[in-house]
């Protein structure tokens, strides 16, 4: 067994474990595993902007941004985490420019801002000028930025390593078993700390904004280790995803003035939230847009999508302010958005849920938050729970820097006081090994795409914007036939160099294992919060449900459901601002 050693570990090398890496690389040995260069990470997929309240452009204070956070949530995310998250904003902001991000600029050459779904100011009066921005490559230029820093502090990148297995002593997890996709070599990483950074799990959907490697690795194998995943029904559909394909439509678009069409060409937005309209939070704007194709005041020959309009915008506005937007809607479907509107539909973006977490990033194994010793988790895979049953636009980036940074804060505590490592066990790849072993050797069964694609459409019919009993009863029993189908899936390359289809095969199982996790959360959770949309449910119900849904599934398929409570640091402190957090009506 091939063994490398390294202080801490960072999986997956998007924003937060680059940020992470940047913070531990000053301390101690870092190494940052990942299954894509890292400059393919998500991240750099983000377009619109990282929020914070700087008030550059107009008055704005971090606690009218948790405000609306809390309210964004629909009142399910942790107030104490939302008011570290939008106190360090500013701070966080002005630290990815000194490391070098290319924010966009207003006319006095400070940080330029611009509104965003769901952002408002002095608490729901009206849309604010919130999200900082790089045209519409936010997250691209964040990315590079923070990938120059970690080779500025000699990180060591471990480059297409797909990790497979935490390995765990004594009940402390003190590293990580891979595959190296190059070679085809089993290798183990021993650190005496270990973080995630998978990112999310869209291409458990058939219409997802989410890259081919978002495939949920992390969540998996955490709950492979028995360490539930929180919160896992809420699923947020962005509104606008190019028409059949899904490639994202940032909401930065709408920020500009863009706005949203039916077949009348009506503004409809006007109707379901008369004071943002089109800046409303997503959530809601998927609903109010599926309910408008439901009606048959769809666009097309199907009237099967709506219309993003920004005929009304400058050629100027749209060349520098949206350019990769216009880019795509040319490339891909033929328009030109500066003199046509461009065809959009929801499509899978972003994970609310994931592996439970402290604000420090410590990963958490039941109700009572008992921590998982050498264990860290932060980003999209991770549940700080800042986003609750819905995450505002922008707060995705936020999450990613904020709690990145003090992950690695922590890591770096964590190593000082820990006196030498935990080691692996004799046969900590067995497990891998003999996986692999039994899938190479299958000679008879189903190609995998054809059971991925059959879980995609079936998330994607009856998991997704709204949910009733019958189709999530349905789920379940179809999830469990294709556990079984999946256990016998085939691959035809049998070697070991570049082999994506054993991958493939490895990640199919993963997929299946939390897209339980989502089905089982999504009908025990008997009513409508947020992105999770219940029509048998329709109303939120804070007496019953006014907590974060655990859920535990294991390889064998049993599932076990748990709860704990929301964390309401806000409304239950006596100062002014009480009432403003005290869950009430979501209205905009």
């Amino acid at each position: 067994m091939s063994v490398i050693h390294h202080d801490v570990v960072i999986v997956g090398a998007g924003l937060a474990g680059l940020r992470a890496a940047v913070e531990v690389a000053e301390y101690s040995d870092v190494a940052v595993i990942s299954k894509l260069h890292p400059l393919r990470s998500h991240s750099g997929a983000a377009q619109g902007g990282i929020c914070a309240a700087l008030g550059n452009e107009e008055e704005d204070y971090p606690i009218w941004h948790a405000f609306d956070t809390v309210k964004g949530a629909d009142y399910l995310g942790d107030q104490d985490a939302i008011e570290i998250m939008c106190n360090d904003a500013p701070r966080a902001i002005i630290e990815m420019e000194h490391f070098g991000v290319p924010f966009s600029r207003t006319k006095d050459g400070k940080i330029a801002q611009r509104p965003f779904g769901g952002h408002t100011r002095n608490f729901g009066e009206a849309p604010v000028r919130r999200a900082c921005y790089a045209a519409d490559r936010t997250g691209h230029v964040c990315l590079h930025t923070l990938y120059e820093q970690c080779i500025k502090r000699k990180v060591r990148f471990y480059n297409e390593y797909q990790v497979l297995d935490l390995c765990e002593t004594d009940g402390v997890i003190c590293g990580v078993v891979t595959y190296n996709i190059r070679t085809g070599e089993i290798n183990v990483f021993n650190a005496k700390a270990v973080m995630f950074a998978t990112g999310g799990f869209g291409r458990a959907y058939k219409t997802t904004s989410n890259a081919h490697a978002n495939t949920g690795d992390g969540l998996a194998i955490a709950m492979r280790h028995g360490i539930p995943l929180e919160d896992m029904e809420f699923v947020q559909f962005h509104p606008t995803g190019l028409y059949r394909l899904g490639i994202l439509v940032t909401e930065g678009a709408r920020g500009e003035g863009g706005v949203l069409r039916n077949a009348a060409g009506e503004r409809f937005m006007e109707r379901y939230a008369p004071t943002v309209k089109d800046l409303a939070p997503r959530d809601m704007i998927a609903r109010c847009m599926y309910q408008e194709i439901r009606e048959g005041r769809g666009v097309g020959p199907a009237k099967d999508y709506i219309h993003l309009d920004l005929t009304h915008l400058s050629l100027k506005q749209i060349e520098t302010k949206l350019p990769e937007i216009s880019t795509f809607a040319k490339i891909y479907l033929g328009v030109d958005p500066s003199k046509h509107p461009i065809p959009v539909q929801p499509t899978c973006h972003y994970a609310m849920g994931g592996i439970p977490t402290t604000v420090d990033g410590r990963v958490v194994i039941d109700e009572n938050n008992t921590v998982k010793v050498g264990f860290w988790a932060a980003g999209e895979c991770a549940c700080v729970s800042v986003h609750g049953a819905n995450r505002l636009g922008t707060n995705s980036l936020l999450d990613l820097i904020v709690f990145g940074r003090r992950a690695g804060k922590d890591i770096v505590q964590f190593v000082r006081e820990t006196k030498g490592k935990m080691p692996v066990q004799k046969d900590a790849d067995k497990r891998v090994r003999e996986k692999i072993d039994a899938i190479l050797s299958r000679t008879k069964g189903e190609p995998v795409a054809k059971i991925r694609a059959d879980l995609q459409q079936m998330m994607m019919d009856k998991v997704s914007v709204f949910r009733n009993e019958e189709l999530l009863a349905s789920a379940c029993q179809e999830i469990k036939a294709l556990r079984e189908r999946a256990k016998h899936a085939v691959v035809q390359d049998k070697g070991k160099e570049f082999n994506t289809d054993l991958l493939d095969a490895i990640e199919l199982e993963f997929m299946i294992d939390y897209s339980q996790a989502i089905i089982e959360g999504a009908y025990h959770r008997k009513e409508s919060r947020g992105a999770h949309a219940r029509e048998d449910y329709p109303k939120r119900d804070d007496v019953n449900f006014l907590k974060h849904t655990l859920c535990l599934v294991d390889e064998g398929g049993h599932s076990e459901i748990k709860y704990k409570p929301v964390n309401m640091a806000l409304a239950e402190r006596d100062w002014e601002y009480r009432d403003k957090f005290i869950p009430k009506e979501r209205k905009y």
